[in-house]
């Protein structure tokens, strides 16, 4: 593994070009093998987990150069963030077999235990952060010092990360491309990115085990006072909502607007919290993306039953059929429009966890 390690870190370039290749590839995946999601799905799982395992080992390159021979100390504590990409990458396989082989019902069982996992390491990562806000649900680390801070953490995560386990199928693989190419264009556009992202993480390797002093929850809070009690309660109802809002629909059904409600309201009082947090300069800019990333998200909400049924398929509809007859844009809101209706049916790409 430690050799593994060192070729990965002396050819970044190479395993990134390597990767962007074979996720490419999946686009040329024969039809026959779409016909089951579960081994296009495995394998994308797959390529999400190998790519997340590299970033990682980039990203912890040590900064003395003697070991990168013998090999850099492994960290004591757990990498949260790491483990959470992970789940990620493997949560959309684990709905599309557990739907295959328990039915659409008990695919529930299996989700709710995918999302009671992230819960508890999320939970994990905010006491062992010192209660700061969790960027892109904890996927990112969040060591900003202060406000106004120029080298903001970077992250695979993104709004339409949810879509991105379904490469070989139409609409996962549009998602992803879409993916793909904005994190290419902001890498593009930045050629030192990559050096800052770097740099970042080797800053956190040198960082001294016995320098870091995690404040309690009491001593935050009587640190903070009403502002770090906002903090925490934004945190803990964003990191929880997602679990309430599918046991509530397997105990009610996805057609109910009870699990719709509870889940939006949960989401509006949590930000609610948080919004007040905006104007305060204790906030560094990457946590200020954060929040408004969060509002954002409230988007999904239009996309996910009963609402997406009752209300926003027909306006989708009736927007296809008035556009229908205009050469060139009635095709691409018509395949723009498939591509939402696919990838609604899944709540992994719709879930905003």
């Amino acid at each position: 593994m430690e050799a593994y390690k060192r070729w990965v870190r002396r050819n970044k370039e190479y395993v990134h070009s390597l990767e962007s290749l074979a996720n490419g590839l999946t686009w040329l995946l024969p039809e026959r093998f779409s016909e089951s999601e579960i081994i296009p799905e495995a394998v994308t799982s797959i390529l999400g987990i190998v790519t997340a395992v590299n970033d990682h080992i980039i990203e912890t390159t040590p900064t003395n150069p003697s070991q990168m021979h013998t090999g850099p100390p492994e960290p004591s504590s757990f990498p949260y963030s790491l483990f959470l990409t992970l789940m990620k990458d493997v949560e959309t396989l684990v709905e599309v077999m557990a739907q295959h082989f328990y039915g659409d019902d008990n695919k529930w069982n299996f989700i709710a235990a995918t999302e009671a996992t992230k819960v508890l390491a999320r939970l994990a990562l905010l006491r062992n952060s010192g209660y700061k806000i969790l960027l892109h649900g904890g996927e990112t680390i969040n060591d900003e010092k202060g406000p106004n801070n120029a080298n903001q953490p970077q992250t695979r995560g993104h709004i339409l990360q949810q879509g991105r386990n379904g490469h070989f199928t139409y609409e996962g693989r549009a998602l992803s491309a879409m993916s793909r190419f904005g994190e290419n264009a902001r890498m593009i556009s930045d050629p030192t990115w990559f050096r800052r992202a770097e740099h970042h993480q080797r800053a956190i390797m040198q960082l001294p085990e016995t320098d870091i002093k995690r404040p309690t929850l009491l001593s935050f809070l009587s640190e903070k006072g009403l502002s770090g009690g906002l903090l925490i309660l934004g945190e803990v109802m964003f990191i929880a909502r997602p679990l309430v809002y599918v046991l509530l629909i397997r105990k009610y059904g996805s057609r109910s607007w009870l699990p719709w409600f509870v889940s939006l309201t949960i989401d509006l009082v949590g930000m609610s919290s948080s919004t007040t947090l905006l104007s305060s300069q204790n906030l560094s800019d990457p946590e200020k993306d954060e929040l408004r990333r969060r509002k954002l998200l409230l988007a999904f909400y239009l996309m996910r039953d009963p609402c997406f049924g009752k209300y926003t398929r027909q306006r989708l509809e009736r927007t296809e059929k008035t556009l229908e007859h205009v050469p060139v844009i009635g095709f691409l809101t018509a395949k723009l429009i498939e591509l939402l209706v696919g990838a609604q049916t899944r709540y992994t790409y719709m879930s905003g966890s």
